[in-house]
C-alpha cells in the first residue's frame, strides 16, 4: 500500500480513537447513551472534515523523515481548522435524540479532541523521522569526529540542526564556544555552551576535538582573526561559514562550510571604495581588461561589472580561463554587455583591430608573465610579452584616445634582482613616458603578492600538505607582502579613479609575512603539527629571488592620498625617445642569446642588479 494511503487509514483510526478518548476523559469514563449516539452520528463528518483539511495542508505529500517545525505547524493548523468546523457542525446541526432537548458535545470534548489529534496525528508522522535517525545511528559504521562549534547564535543553531539531520555530517558535537557570558551553560538543540574563547585550547585538549567550525559569519575580520589565531594552536582542523550572505533563507548548506584559509588569517577589513569617483570613469564606458582571464584580471572584471560599464572587453591569450569567467559573468551579471577576445598583446595587427573595432575608453593592463624563476630561464619571453606587449597596448591606447590607462605593476619592480621585476619596472617607464606626450592618463599600480593567485605559494603549500609533505620553503628568513585578490582589484580600480597621469600608486600591503610562518599556519589550519606531522624543507633561494621585497623606490618619498590604503610616488621624467629607442633594441635582440638580453635590460633599467648564479 502506498505511504499516503496508509497515512489516510491511520488518520481515520486516530480521529475515531481521539474523539472517543476525549469523550471518556471529559465525562469521567462514563459516557451517557445520548452522547454515545451523538458520537456515532458525528464520527463520519469528523473523519471527512479532518482528511479534507489534511489534504489542504498537504500532510499526505510531505517526506516525513525530513520533517521540521514547518510540518509541525501544518499539522496544528489543519487540526485547528478541522475542530472549528466540527464544533460549528455540532452546534448548528443538532440531532433530536430525545423529545425534550437537543444534544451536542461539551466544549471540553473539543479541546481534548484537538490536543489528542495534535499528539496522535503529529506523533505518528514524526515517528518516521525518529526511526530514520535511529537507523542512521545504527548504520553509521564510521567513527564520529569530535566537533567544537565557535559561536552560539542563529548560524550555530542552524548548523547543529543540519548536522543532526544529515547523514553526511558525521560529527559528535562536544559543545559551543561564545564570549557572551549570558549564554554560558545554556543549551542549543542539546549542545551546551561551554564558555568563551579562553576555553578553546583547554576544551580541545580535554575532549580530543578533531574539528572546529567557526559559526560566526557576521563577525568582523579582526575578531575572526583573533579566534583563528587561538584555534590554530590546537590540533583540530578548522572550518568556517564564510559570510552571513551565504546563509540563504535560514538554511545552512554543507556546501557553505569550507576549510579556514590562510586568507582568513591574514585578511583585513573590507576595502571601502569611493563609488562616486569610480562611477565617473567606468559607468557607461567601454572597458578593456588585458589578461582578463588571469587571477587579477578576472577579479578586475568581476569588480568592474558592478559599476555597469557600457561594454566590458575581456582580452586573453588563454581561452579556458576567459571562457570560465564568461560563464561566471553570464550567471552573476546576465545584463552585462561583454565580449571575450582571444588575442595576444604581442600581435600588433590583431591588437590594432581590437582598438579600431571597440574604441575602449579605459584600459586595465594585467597581461604579463609573472613567475620569477621561469622567466630567469626564458628571458626572451619576458621581452616579447612584458615589455614589447605592454608597449603595444600603451601605444594603441595613445593612438585611439583612450581616456585612462592603468598598468598593473609589482613590488618586484623596485630595485629588481630578476628580469621579471626589471621588465615591470621598464613598463612603468613606458607609461610615464607616454603620459608626457599623450592626452591619455597613464598610471601604474604597484602591489605585492596576491593570496590564492595562479602560481602563488598558497596553492603549492596546500598540495604539498595534502600529499603529506614536506612543505618546501626557499629560505627561513624570506618574507613577502600579501593581500587578497578582491582587495588588490578594488584598490587598483580606486587608484584609477584618483589618477591624473604619470603616477605610480603604491598599495598599503600591511606588514610583510615570513613565508615559513605562512607555511606553519597553513599546516596547523589543516589539523597537523609543523615539523611533526608535516615537515618543512628549505630548498635555497631560486634564481633572481630576493629575501625581502620593497614597495617603493628608496630615493623617492611617498605621498598619502584621499584613500588610506593608497599612496603615490611623484612622476619621474622619462622621455618617449628613450622608450622608442629601447623598444627597437629589444626587438632586435630577441633572436640573440640570453646573456645579451640580460645585459641590455641592465642598461635600460638602472636599478636592476642581476644576481649571478
Amino acid at each position: 500500500m502506498r505511504k499516503d494511503k496508509k497515512l489516510i487509514l491511520y488518520d481515520v483510526l486516530l480521529v475515531v480513537l481521539s474523539l472517543y478518548l476525549a469523550l471518556l476523559l471529559r465525562l469521567d469514563f462514563r459516557i451517557p447513551t445520548e452522547y454515545m449516539e451523538f458520537f456515532k452520528l458525528s464520527i463520519i463528518p469528523a473523519i471527512i472534515i479532518t482528511i479534507f483539511f489534511n489534504k489542504i495542508f498537504r500532510l499526505y505529500d510531505s517526506i516525513w523523515k525530513y520533517a521540521s517545525i514547518e510540518e509541525l505547524m501544518s499539522i496544528v493548523y489543519s487540526i485547528t481548522l478541522s475542530n472549528v468546523v466540527i464544533l460549528i457542525y455540532s452546534y448548528f446541526i443538532n440531532y433530536k435524540l430525545l423529545e425534550t432537548r437537543y444534544i451536542r458535545f461539551p466544549y471540553g470534548v473539543h479541546i481534548i479532541f484537538w490536543l489528542l489529534c495534535v499528539v496522535t496525528l503529529g506523533g505518528m508522522r514524526f515517528r518516521y523521522r525518529v526511526v530514520d535517525e535511529i537507523n542512521s545511528e545504527k548504520n553509521c559504521t564510521k567513527k564520529k569526529k569530535r566537533l567544537l562549534i565557535i559561536g552560539a547564535g542563529d548560524a550555530a543553531a542552524l548548523l547543529i540542526k543540519e548536522i543532526k539531520r544529515s547523514n553526511n555530517l558525521n560529527y559528535d558535537i562536544v559543545g559551543l564556544i561564545d564570549d557572551d557570558s549570558f549564554k554560558k551553560g545554556k543549551m542549543i538543540s542539546g549542545a551546551k555552551v561551554i564558555g568563551g574563547r579562553e576555553k578553546i585550547k583547554n576544551i580541545c585538549e580535554l575532549k580530543n576535538v578533531e574539528e572546529i567550525i567557526l559559526a560566526i559569519p557576521s563577525a568582523n575580520v579582526e575578531r575572526k582573526r583573533e579566534i583563528i589565531n587561538i584555534c590554530k594552536d590546537t590540533n583540530a582542523k578548522l572550518k568556517t561559514l564564510p559570510g552571513i550572505y551565504e546563509i540563504i533563507d535560514g538554511k545552512v548548506s554543507i556546501s557553505k562550510i569550507r576549510d579556514v584559509n590562510i586568507e582568513d588569517l591574514l585578511g583585513r577589513e573590507e576595502v571601502k571604495l569611493n563609488s562616486e569617483n569610480i562611477n565617473k570613469y567606468i559607468k557607461d564606458k567601454v572597458i578593456l581588461v588585458t589578461g582578463g582571464g588571469g587571477s587579477i584580471g578576472s577579479e578586475l572584471c568581476r569588480q568592474i561589472s558592478k559599476f555597469k560599464p557600457k561594454k566590458l572587453l575581456i582580452l586573453d591569450i588563454y581561452e579556458n580561463n576567459a571562457y570560465d569567467l564568461q560563464m561566471e559573468l553570464n550567471f552573476n551579471h546576465p545584463e552585462l554587455n561583454k565580449e571575450v577576445i582571444i588575442a595576444s598583446i604581442r600581435d600588433e595587427k590583431r591588437l590594432r583591430e581590437v582598438f579600431e573595432k571597440y574604441k575602449p575608453e579605459v584600459v586595465f593592463h594585467a597581461a604579463a608573465h609573472k613567475h620569477v624563476p621561469l622567466m630567469e630561464n626564458n628571458p626572451v619571453e619576458v621581452i616579447k610579452n612584458n615589455i614589447i606587449g605592454t608597449y603595444n597596448v600603451v601605444k594603441f591606447s595613445h593612438e585611439y584616445d583612450v581616456k585612462k590607462f592603468v598598468q598593473i605593476s609589482t613590488d618586484k619592480a623596485v630595485n629588481p634582482t630578476n628580469i621579471m621585476g626589471a621588465s615591470k619596472r621598464f613598463c612603468e617607464i613606458i607609461i610615464q613616458a607616454f603620459d608626457s606626450i599623450s592626452k591619455t592618463e597613464y598610471v601604474a599600480v604597484r602591489f605585492g603578492n596576491v593570496l590564492g593567485s595562479n602560481g602563488s605559494v598558497i596553492p603549492l603549500f596546500k598540495k604539498q600538505i595534502s600529499r603529506g609533505g614536506p612543505v618546501t620553503v626557499t629560505h627561513p628568513e624570506i618574507n613577502r607582502y600579501f593581500m587578497t585578490i578582491p582587495e588588490a582589484a578594488q584598490l587598483v580600480i580606486q587608484a584609477g579613479a584618483m589618477a591624473k597621469g604619470g603616477e605610480i600608486f603604491v598599495l598599503d600591503m600591511g606588514k610583510p609575512v615570513k613565508i615559513v610562518d605562512l607555511a606553519k599556519d597553513l599546516i596547523r589550519l589543516s589539523g597537523y603539527q609543523p615539523g611533526v606531522d608535516i615537515k618543512i624543507k628549505y630548498t635555497g633561494l631560486r634564481p633572481g629571488e630576493k629575501l625581502y621585497e620593497e614597495l617603493l623606490m628608496n630615493e623617492v618619498a611617498l605621498t598619502s592620498t584621499e584613500h588610506d590604503k593608497i599612496y603615490v610616488e611623484k612622476p619621474e621624467d622619462n622621455s618617449i625617445e628613450f622608450v622608442e629607442k629601447s623598444i627597437n633594441e629589444f626587438r632586435k635582440i630577441i633572436n640573440e642569446d640570453n646573456e645579451s638580453i640580460f645585459n641590455l635590460v641592465e642598461k635600460k633599467v638602472p636599478t636592476y642588479r642581476r644576481k649571478k648564479q
